[in-house]
């Protein structure tokens, strides 16, 4: 029995930052071994990204590193220079999977795109992420979350619902525009996989960043295709009383459209007498009274803490829900009891709490194996015990800026 999901199965990731690194990540989690080759010297860019412990940068200490590249190995390599195209084949001939992120033609051109490849690995499975996808006129184009976001008109879409309509559009926080595009890597590599170990036939992917996007908005990337309607984002004008509103200690979020959640909700706050006017007698006169009856519920919600709030509402089943902060989410009494975060000791960031994985397999279970490498960790285990060059080697392929 396989003590992990995708034991056996080997991939090498070639890629910088979020994308590529996190549906690795995934992958990895489910017991693939991933090498990750990073530039010699410098490492990958979230190396150099917050956050870091007590504020200070170091390329060892990057949460965000740290958190991408949990179970995986770690080499360095420069494919561009001497021998190193040549290093990095000999890396692929019993890959089953390479996932790279570079521009359109940057592997061809250093002798590493697909062709080539699969004649050294014909049930190789190479995944190539790029911002517009490899066709196009936009084929060519660099971009950043910001551009992607707007590109693929998910940022058109928030904020949701909007105070104002003549508010510019966001991006979703954090790195989501880049999260979310590794999901759909995941899901099209392991079907690719899966087909491997049926046929032994491995194949070329190709994942468009933007349209991954479009994608994860289902309905209405397609609204005006077929309607004519451009969908972009709710305003206040005419909403249902509530949103997300501010409490004593944080902020709470509370829709109640039907006249049962409404009652609820009302009973919550103490069926003040505001809510016996005509005001409040059907949904369709709440929504034309919204903002005053808002503020009203505000002024309520602010006597109270979001925790009080949520127990309260939800023993009178008022749909209702606290707004976590990162802080809510560490102390949670739900995740401590799931045991969602763990310990993992780093050779130099030393104990950190880490989060686990948000699935539970009965026969495979998720495994923190080892913690995310220092640069260039795993260059001796690579390079000299499974490729068989000597430590020689190693120093003059240092020297010579390869490794």
């Amino acid at each position: 029995m396989k003590d992990t999901a995708l034991e056996g199965v080997k991939i090498i990731e070639y890629c910088r930052t979020v994308t590529g690194a996190y549906a690795t990540k995934i992958m990895a989690d489910l017991g693939a071994e991933v090498i990750k080759i990073e530039p010699p010297g410098v490492g990958d860019d979230a190396r150099r990204k917050a956050p870091f412990p007590g504020d200070v940068p170091h390329p060892e200490k990057s949460g965000l590193f740290l958190y991408l590249n949990s179970n995986k190995m770690g080499v360095t390599l420069d494919p561009k220079k001497g021998t190193g195209a040549e290093i990095f084949k000999k890396m692929i001939e019993d890959a089953d999977v390479l996932v790279e992120d570079g521009s359109p033609g940057e592997m061809e051109k250093i002798g590493l795109g697909y062709d080539e490849l699969k004649r050294i690995n014909p049930g190789l499975v190479m995944t190539s992420i790029t911002p517009y996808g490899r066709s196009g006129p936009y084929r060519d184009y660099k971009a950043y979350q910001l551009n992607t976001s707007n590109a693929s008109g998910q940022a058109n879409m928030l904020p949701l619902p909007s105070p104002s309509l003549d508010r510019a559009p966001v991006k979703p926080g954090g790195n989501l525009t880049d999260y979310d595009p590794a999901l759909m890597a995941v899901v099209a590599i392991l079907a690719a996989v899966f087909l491997k170990g049926v046929s032994g036939k491995g194949q070329f992917i190709e994942i468009s960043k933007q349209e991954a996007l479009i994608n994860m908005q289902r309905v209405e990337s397609v609204t005006f295709a077929n309607t004519g309607v451009i969908m972009n984002r709710m305003g206040t004008a005419n909403p249902m009383p509530g949103g997300i509103m501010p409490c004593k200690d944080g902020y709470v979020v509370s829709v109640s459209p039907e006249d049962h959640q409404w009652e609820s909700l009302m009973e919550l706050i103490g069926d003040p007498d505001w809510s016996k006017r005509d005001w409040c007698k059907d949904r369709f006169a709440r929504a034309e009274n919204a903002v005053p009856l808002t503020n009203l519920i505000v002024t309520w919600m602010q006597r109270h803490t979001k925790e009080q709030i949520y127990r309260e509402g939800q023993a009178l089943s008022c749909p209702i829900a606290p707004l976590h902060s990162s802080e809510d989410i560490v102390k949670s009494e739900q995740l401590r009891a799931r045991e969602f975060f763990t310990e993992i000791e780093h050779p130099v960031v030393g104990k950190l709490q880490f989060p686990t994985a948000p699935y539970r397999f009965s026969k495979t279970p998720w495994q923190l194996r080892r913690p995310a490498p220092l640069l260039g960790e795993s260059n001796e285990e690579i390079y000299c015990g499974r490729l068989g060059y000597s430590r020689d080697n190693l120093v003059k392929f240092r020297e010579a800026g390869i490794i």
